[in-house]
C-alpha cells in the first residue's frame, strides 16, 4: 500500500490556502451592501461640508477617535482654515464617530480598524497599514499621474468611492 500522506497534505494546504483567499478581503466584495463592503451612509452637512472642498470621505476608513480629533482641529485642517459654526461641526462629528471604523459592522471597517494601533491616532486614511497593503502594488509614480494628482483622490480609480464603494473588480486606473 502506497504512502498517500503527502497527497493529503497538498490537499490540507489547497483548502487553507483557497480559505484564505475566499475569507481575506482581496476582493472585498460588497457583502450584499452597495458601497463594496461599507454600508451606503449619508448625512447632508458631512456631503456638504466636506465634500466641497474634497472626496467626503466614508466614516468607515478611519476610527472614531481619528474623525473627532480631525473634526476638532477643523482651524488647521492640513494647511487651512475649515472651520464650521458649533452646530454644524457636532452633526457631522457625531455622525463621522456613528459610522467611523471601529462602530460599523462591516468587514472592511473591521480591517481598517485592525490595522491602527490603539494608541496611534491617523488623521489621513493614506496614513493607515490597511491603506498601504491595499495599495502597495501601485508605482510611487501611478500618484503622480496628472489624472489622479494625489493619494486621497479615491474616485480617480474607484468609481464608487463617492458611495464608499471601494471593490477592487471595478477599479480603473486612469492613464
Amino acid at each position: 500500500m502506497r504512502n498517500h500522506l503527502p497527497k493529503i497534505i497538498t490537499l490540507i494546504v489547497a483548502c487553507g490556502v483557497s480559505g484564505w483567499l475566499f475569507a481575506g478581503d482581496h476582493g472585498e466584495q460588497d457583502e450584499g451592501r452597495e458601497g463594496g463592503g461599507l454600508p451606503a451612509v449619508d448625512h447632508k452637512a458631512w456631503r456638504a461640508e466636506c465634500g466641497a472642498c474634497h472626496t467626503a470621505f466614508h466614516p468607515g476608513l478611519l476610527p472614531e477617535r481619528s474623525w473627532r480629533k480631525l473634526m476638532d482641529g477643523l482651524d488647521h485642517h492640513f494647511g487651512e482654515n475649515a472651520g464650521l459654526d458649533a452646530a454644524t461641526r457636532k452633526s457631522i462629528t457625531d455622525f463621522l464617530a456613528a459610522n467611523a471604523a471601529d462602530r460599523l459592522d462591516a468587514r472592511r471597517a473591521r480591517k481598517v480598524a485592525a490595522s491602527i494601533p490603539s494608541g496611534e491616532t491617523p488623521l489621513r486614511i493614506t496614513a493607515t497599514a490597511w491603506f498601504e497593503r491595499k495599495h502597495d502594488e501601485l508605482s510611487p509614480g501611478v500618484w503622480k499621474k496628472p489624472s489622479i494628482g494625489s493619494r486621497a483622490n479615491c474616485g480617480a480609480c474607484h468609481p464608487g468611492a463617492d458611495k464608499g464603494s471601494f471593490d477592487e473588480h471595478a477599479v480603473r486606473i486612469p492613464r
